[in-house]
């Protein structure tokens, strides 16, 4: 290895995918995604055109953009580290051609052209560092890597088993990534007031992310925030954040996620400034009571169908509408991945797992409330990972 690491080798956390690899014969992982790129080497690509190489047995193979060599030494699991020209006179194709050209060099020399599992059926994926351009797969992609290989296999249902539970690095990583949002978040607290818009307060949120994240605890690389702000009537699930004023005596609703090094939270929490007007103090104990009962819910051998029907039933019986969104789903390289808990969903629940779970309800017209937190799934239960209260009344 060359360099400092911020994070030590995940043996737990590789030794389990090697272990599901060799169940299914699998000679190797090819992966391109950037959130799969971190799961299984510790690099987060500055751009998504990073790939890893990674075999059931030896040491897994980083390609990177050129600039990013000495970066890739530094943190990568690996020091295997082959660099592609991002820019080559003599080549008009775009970098991604190069990084596939390197791959398959790769995969040759090391006589690694078996069974070899690509990303398929990838539905999402998390950001680069870059955050704004993700990169996508193309069909010169997959039939690349087709050519080459005897046989290719998808590899994204066996890395989301490998993904759906925790490592002990892991849940300190997402910790850590908790704990920027919290401090983020009490900062942002005395720095706004009512009548600022709710650009301003997401442009202050993500600012304080940055400024505290960066180099927390003397270990994060690199920390991003994203936000959706909305106050008052403003408030409407899956819109942007429209610039209203921050409205007095209603909640002002943070819609946020936290990337830490590659690792993401998933939170929504609220701000009050004056007295809860009656219908919102009615909402938030409503909310409260639903919320502790699904925390109490989550444990393991509970079923993710289960939680979903809990919440949503609650909802409704106490007289408000049924949120339209999702009420939990996993969380961990990207801030939304397996499990998806949902009435027809199978499966249970188990230790190791990291659930957000997120109660809310909306009045037509505008306005309502939610509230979300990350928890991961003990024996003893739901333990909620960020500190940053619910009751946000006090």
């Amino acid at each position: 290895m060359t360099g400092a690491q911020t994070y030590p080798v995940d043996d737990v956390k590789l030794e389990r995918v090697r272990s599901l690899m060799a169940a299914e014969d699998l000679d190797v992982l090819v992966v391109r995604a950037p959130d799969n790129v971190v799961y299984l080497t510790n690099y987060w690509p500055m751009k998504g055109y990073a790939m890893a190489i990674f075999p059931r047995r030896g040491e897994a193979t980083l390609v990177v953009l050129e600039p990013q060599e000495g970066e890739g030494l530094d943190q990568a699991w690996t020091s295997d580290v082959r660099p592609f020209r991002f820019y080559d006179p003599s080549d008009p194709r775009p970098p991604s051609a190069r990084a596939m050209d390197k791959t398959i060099e790769v995969l040759r020399e090391r006589g690694l052209t078996g069974r070899v599992g690509i990303e398929l059926s990838q539905g999402s994926q998390s950001a680069d560092r870059m955050f704004g351009e993700p990169t996508v797969f193309t069909m010169e992609y997959f039939t690349s890597l087709m050519d080459v290989a005897n046989e290719t296999v998808d590899a994204v249902p066996l890395l989301s088993r490998a993904r759906i539970t925790k490592t002990a690095q892991e849940i300190e990583r997402m910790r850590m990534a908790n704990e920027v949002a919290a401090l983020a978040l009490e900062a942002t607290r005395k720095d706004i007031h009512p009548g600022m818009s709710t650009t301003q307060v997401g442009g202050i949120w993500e600012g304080h992310v940055h400024s505290i994240g960066t180099g927390y605890d003397n270990r994060v690389k690199m920390a991003r925030g994203i936000s959706l702000i909305w106050s008052g009537d403003g408030i409407q699930t899956f819109t942007p954040t429209k610039g209203e004023p921050v409205a007095d005596n209603e909640p002002t609703l943070f819609e946020i996620w936290v990337c830490v090094d590659g690792y993401w939270n998933d939170l929504t929490k609220n701000m009050v400034f004056g007295e809860l007007e009656p219908r919102y103090d009615r909402l938030l104990e409503t909310l409260l009571a639903i919320f502790a009962e699904a925390i109490d819910y989550a444990r393991p051998g509970a079923t993710f169908g289960g939680l979903d029907e809990l919440i949503r039933a609650r909802i409704v019986e106490a007289g408000y509408l049924d949120p339209s969104h999702p009420v939990s789903h996993g969380v961990g390289a990207r801030a939304h991945e397996p499990p998806w808990p949902h009435r027809a969903a199978v499966g249970k629940m188990e230790e190791g797992m990291v659930l957000a779970i997120e109660p809310g309800t909306y009045f037509s017209g505008g306005g309502g409330l939610r509230l979300e937190d990350n928890f991961l799934i003990t024996a003893d239960g739901a333990e909620q990972l960020c500190r940053y209260p619910d009751d946000f009344r006090s």
